[in-house]
């Protein structure tokens, strides 16, 4: 294996030859080949079952891969990079006995690339993110349980961006709340993308959350990327957009898309 290198740069994302089988059943990836560029959102979508969340497992590490492999290098780079990797679940997994902020401090306590980093100044940095994604100063002190749906998810990708992360990975964060607060989670996802360009990728059903948040959509089937679509909408977003002719043109070509794949 070629040296490996720290970044603090996006990554590119590439994946070859990429299976993953279980004993007895059809591959879960089925020698999967892809390029996800350095700095970009990147949406899996496609049916249940197609691979989306185990594709998002291989490239944490979450998931060893029966054959193939997974690359993480800076853009132009052949050499594998360590990356700062963070992950969001569909649920917010939140310790139930700490507090928003002391949840957020998580990472600092399990060494996530955060060795080195003392007590006061590792609060001052969880104060920062959980002011990143909009939580209030008197609800970092709640316990999970007094917040809402909307809030645990904030408190989860303040979490997740303690260790300033170079790529993230989101398994359908916000499938679970209304369509308001899904709207608003989306727009909160592109600012902090807007301050940070960082690799995302994202995995989601939802059409409409694909196209407002994506550079590209890889649309999934069967264990492999049947469609690699590029988002032709420009930044920055705001909800608006989702009310214009050229946004339904794009939802109409992507669910075409899904639909061909079917």
């Amino acid at each position: 294996m070629e040296d490996a290198t720290d970044t603090a740069a996006p990554l590119e994302i590439e994946c070859s030859d990429l299976e993953v089988r279980f004993s007895g059943h059809s591959p879960v990836l089925d020698r999967l080949n892809c390029n996800f560029p350095a700095g970009q959102i990147v949406v899996l979508l496609g049916r249940s079952g197609c691979g989306k969340s185990t594709l998002l497992r291989c490239v944490a590490g979450l998931q060893k891969p029966t054959s193939g492999r997974v690359r993480l290098s800076a853009a132009g780079d052949r050499r594998e990079a360590r990356p700062r990797m963070s992950f969001v679940f569909q649920e917010a997994t939140l310790l139930p006995w700490r507090s928003a902020i002391e949840n957020v401090l998580l990472p600092t306590e399990l060494d996530q690339g955060l060795s080195g980093v003392g007590r006061h100044e590792a609060r001052r940095l969880a104060v920062e993110r959980l002011e990143e994604v909009g939580l209030e100063a008197k609800e970092q002190q709640k316990l999970p349980r007094q917040l809402s749906g909307g809030m645990k998810m904030r408190v989860a990708l303040a979490r997740a961006l303690m260790n300033d992360p170079d790529v993230l990975l989101l398994d359908e964060p916000f499938a679970a709340l209304d369509d308001i607060l899904r709207i608003r989670l989306n727009e909160l996802l592109l600012q902090l993308w807007s301050h940070r360009p960082r690799t995302i990728l994202f995995v989601t059903h939802n059409i409409s959350e694909a196209i407002f948040l994506s550079h590209q959509i890889a649309i999934m089937h069967q264990g492999r990327i049947g469609q690699q679509w590029m988002n032709p909408l420009p930044f920055p977003r705001e909800h608006r957009l989702r009310a214009t002719p050229e946004f339904s043109h794009c939802y109409g070509v992507v669910s075409s898309a899904l639909e061909s794949l079917s």
